[in-house]
């Protein structure tokens, strides 16, 4: 929570939890008081995978290739905000029809926070596929402060991180957030 907490003091206005194992009660208590952590600072906060529990915590929700299908999703969450990971151009063009608020192309480099990634995009790559949606775009995979400015150049209209906003203490989480607003904004 400390680490939640030190992104949205640093003005952070997206949150994800991402959980790729199975969910517990502490897990849901967890995500429930970074939800209230979120909302008190104005800021969205997401759920990876768990549309019931995103649904719950009025929450948003952030869909994989493997996940339940956005139809389904929408039928849950009729109001709420539903995004969609997507991996080549196939992908995202489906996506493009789904009921989904916004898509994720990835990974753009390689990354390490996923066991089997698919294969990596590239900025030439976004940049080529960028035309086949009208959507909200957010890269994804591998994208740290140093090649940020080239994937946002390429077509993105945000961009999520994992490695390159987790500092190796605790105290740098502000400091790494506020450079990486200053460089996207």
């Amino acid at each position: 929570m400390a680490f939640s907490d030190a992104l949205l003091s640093a003005g952070v206005r997206i949150l994800q939890y991402r959980h790729k194992e199975r969910w517990t009660q502490t897990h849901f208590d967890e995500a429930k008081s970074i939800s209230a952590l979120a909302r008190d600072a104005g800021a969205l906060f997401v759920i990876n995978d768990r549309v019931d529990f995103a649904n719950l915590l009025d929450a948003a929700v952030h869909l994989g290739q493997t996940d339940l299908p956005p139809a389904a999703a929408r039928k849950i969450m009729s109001e709420g905000i539903i995004g969609f990971s997507t991996h080549n151009g196939f992908q995202l063009e489906a996506g493009d029809e789904a009921p989904v608020d916004y898509l994720a192309l990835g990974p753009i480099f390689a990354t390490k926070s996923k066991a089997q990634p698919d294969p990596v995009v590239g900025p030439d790559g976004l940049r080529s596929l960028r035309r086949l949606t009208k959507k909200p775009l957010v890269a994804i995979g591998g994208i740290t402060l140093a090649n940020v400015a080239g994937v946002l150049e390429a077509g993105a209209d945000s961009v999520a991180t994992v490695a390159g906003i987790v500092p190796d203490q605790l105290e740098y989480v502000a400091a790494l957030a506020t450079e990486w607003l200053r460089r996207t904004n």
